[in-house]
């Protein structure tokens, strides 16, 4: 590990969290991505790694509507809690009745959303199309990459993008893993590498959407695979550079306060964009 090597992180700021027209607008998340531009625009020859995480998502996908339906051949709506219960009572069911690796579709959905539940993070949400590979809303935000591509050709790096979510049959907040690994596709498993790297250096920025969910999630993990509450120490939060989802449904943003609060507790630090 580097004594002075400074990496920033920021989780998926792409046009579908960050742009008002995107579908899946994180509020404040604009303006996040305005600040942590600028931070890198004024500090960025002091940052020796940028790491920008992608979420990478096809249309059909186990939290987007066209995957599931009811006995009347309806959709769910966005933002729809599909609970294990659900699943097991037939009001949702997915579409085909076969997936990838996967020959029995239903029995995979009553399996997967009782992992999920076990597991205590998230119950399957149904979020509108985002993402999607290839769209405007896949894309970073102009602000930040029109950053990023000078900070590039300014320090002759190369801004290390991770790419997350492309498997259709389980969610994947986090960079690190998918919420229930597939283990015929290595790119939901632990991602080594980009632990192995974060690893190197002694501090590491953190940024992007949503505080509530992705970044929430991808810090959880990296703690957790990384060794423990030693590895917070070196991890500052930008407060600036973040947001969280709103819904009517769950108060993320309350999720989000709880959160900072108990990592910092864990020796998480906090701080500002303008701070650097």
């Amino acid at each position: 590990m580097s004594k002075e090597r400074i990496d920033l992180i920021v989780i998926d700021p792409q046009n579908d969290f960050c742009d008002p027209k995107g579908s899946l607008f994180v509020p404040g998340a604009n303006e996040d991505m305005k600040r942590v531009a600028s931070m890198i625009d004024r500090y960025g020859s002091k940052i020796k790694k940028i790491h920008v995480t992608l979420d990478c998502h096809h249309s059909f996908d186990i939290a987007h509507a066209k995957f599931w339906r009811n006995s009347g051949g309806d959709h769910p709506g966005p933002f729809t809690i599909i609970t294990n219960q659900d699943v097991v009572d037939g009001n949702w069911f997915p579409v085909f009745m076969s997936l990838p690796n996967t020959p029995d579709a239903r029995e995979y959905a009553k399996e997967y959303t009782k992992k999920l539940e076990e597991g205590g993070k998230y119950p399957l949400c149904i979020w509108p199309n985002h993402c999607l590979i290839g769209s405007w809303g896949n894309n970073v935000y102009p602000v930040l990459f029109e950053a990023l591509s000078k900070w590039e050709t300014e320090n002759n790096n190369n801004v290390n993008y991770v790419s997350k979510g492309s498997n259709i049959t389980t969610e994947h907040y986090s960079a690190i893993q998918a919420e229930i690994p597939d283990s015929h596709d290595p790119s939901t498993m632990i991602n080594t590498a980009l632990i192995d790297t974060w690893q190197q250096a002694a501090r590491l920025l953190w940024a992007g959407e949503a505080l509530s969910h992705c970044l929430k999630s991808t810090m959880l993990d990296a703690v957790l695979v990384s060794g423990g509450d030693d590895y917070l120490q070196k991890v500052t939060l930008l407060t600036d550079g973040t947001s969280s989802v709103i819904s009517p449904f769950v108060d993320f943003p309350e999720i989000s306060r709880e959160f900072i609060k108990d990592m910092k507790i864990r020796g998480m630090q906090v701080a500002k964009t303008t701070d650097f």
